[in-house]
């Protein structure tokens, strides 16, 4: 067991963040000083919107304005959610730097979230991987549900291992781990990776770990001994899954950053902008709604 020297941190709270706020739209200026704040702050790798129907995700629905009028930072990915061809091909006609897509290790929470099976969505997926291919876009891969599943319960080990290695083997370049409604506990993530690990390797992939019962540090500690170097998180806790009751939000930055740090393994992020965007963009969003924001506020770092 070991500890990397440096994690990259991929910040969530554009997409993976705003996405499921109730109430109205939410201003696509505040969301495009996010992101620019983000970049400030010295996070290189954004999640900065979602091209899908704005029917089924409404708050996605100016992601094409978002992308065009963020303020581009050399060195920083600006990455998007596509979740088929058309997605692909809008985000492609905003600039975007790099597309995900987004499976499941369940097959009951892959027809509620995506409305198909585990095998028809990596079929979904071939023509993205295609194109993206043909315009030299890298590819992230999403695996939701790996460490419990709101609807199945327990998800076996194996079967998040067989469909990471499916999105490896379609091209994928990394492979999110994600512990959507936060049931996991550290050495069932230990266990998880272990399996996911026979197939892909460590180095290919990232865990995305949800706090809904405080585990998510605990969790991220974790794997970190088992040397995953790349951790998906959102900015003052924002987030959590539509399809996912129960799922109450992403683990925060600050509190991710600061467990590092306390590590002292590099980043390149800096903790007090961090906070300062966090309290910022949960200001914007209670005055935009009324609506609850995540519930760290950074304020486990302050």
């Amino acid at each position: 067991m070991a500890f990397p020297d440096k994690v990259r941190l991929v910040e969530m709270s554009p997409r993976d963040g705003l996405q499921n706020e109730p109430g109205p739209i939410i201003a696509t200026h505040i969301k495009t000083e996010l992101i620019d704040r983000l970049a400030d702050c010295g996070l290189n790798h954004i999640e900065s919107a979602s091209f899908v129907s704005p029917k089924w995700v409404p708050q996605m629905g100016d992601a094409a304005d978002v992308m065009a009028n963020i303020r581009r930072l050399p060195g920083v990915r600006y990455s998007v959610l596509t979740p088929n061809l058309k997605g692909f091909e809008n985000a492609l006609a905003a600039g975007v730097d790099e597309v995900a897509v987004f499976g499941a290790a369940s097959e009951t929470f892959s027809q509620k979230n995506i409305n198909c099976s585990i095998a028809e969505s990596l079929e979904r997926f071939i023509p993205v991987m295609e194109a993206a291919k043909q315009h030299h876009i890298p590819v992230r891969g999403y695996v939701s549900t790996v460490l419990g599943c709101p609807y199945e319960g327990e998800i076996t080990p194996e079967q998040v291992a067989r469909v990471a290695k499916a999105l490896a083997e379609l091209g994928c370049y990394e492979i999110s781990l994600g512990d959507t409604i936060g049931t996991g506990t550290p050495l069932k993530a230990k266990r998880m990776l272990e399996a996911v690990t026979a197939e892909v390797p460590i180095e290919k992939l990232a865990a995305h770990f949800h706090d809904t019962y405080g585990q998510a540090l605990a969790n991220l500690y974790a794997v970190l001994e088992e040397g995953v170097a790349v951790i998906d998180s959102s900015v003052a806790g924002l987030g959590g899954c539509p399809y996912a009751k129960g799922a109450s939000g992403n683990v925060a930055t600050e509190d991710v950053l600061y467990l590092l740090n306390g590590l002292g393994i590099e980043t390149g992020v800096n903790l007090d902008k961090l906070v300062a965007t966090g309290e910022w963009i949960s200001t914007q969003l209670k005055r935009h709604n009324g609506s609850k924001v995540g519930q760290a506020l950074g304020g486990n770092c302050k």
